[in-house]
């Protein structure tokens, strides 16, 4: 068996938004539009100052992904960098696929001196998604958030 994982590429794309779409509607109902989201990721894809998305594969099929964006943060004269777009498909849950990501991007940020933490959002009612956040060492920053939105 052969597992990887890998910067996003173009090819990625497609299953990238269609994970997204998934994703939105199994933890918060939300029905997202299809262009829209296959425009945003091919926006982050082909524009890395945007952020980055990681993915696993597991003998060449998609199995996982993340995508990172950068935050400046005055206080900390750093880069934050935010945890996105999670998604693992039901089939490689529990497996250890999130982890490996997990792992991954803290490996990164411990070798990058800019990176000054790692930071992700999870919808309130999704316990399990928490869970794991948590087991990983992911501790509640104490923060709300609150956001104006035009669409």
């Amino acid at each position: 068996m052969s597992q990887i994982i890998r910067i996003g590429e173009p090819k990625d794309i497609a299953i990238l938004a269609e994970n997204n779409i998934a994703m939105a509607m199994e933890t918060e109902n939300k029905i997202l539009n299809k262009d829209t989201i296959t425009q945003g990721v091919s926006s982050i894809i082909n524009d890395r100052v945007k952020g980055i998305y990681w993915v696993m594969e597991i003998d060449d099929n998609l199995v996982g992904q993340l995508m990172i964006t950068y935050e400046w943060s005055d206080w900390r004269n750093g880069t934050m960098w935010w945890i996105q777009s999670v998604f693992v498909p039901e089939g490689y849950r529990r497996q250890g696929v999130y982890s490996s990501l997990y792992e991954n991007l803290v490996n990164l940020a411990d070798s990058d001196h800019d990176c000054c933490g790692i930071r992700l959002y999870v919808e309130k009612n999704n316990t399990r998604a928490a869970e794991t956040y948590s087991k990983l060492g992911m501790v509640n920053a104490g923060y709300e958030i609150m956001e104006y939105s035009k669409n």
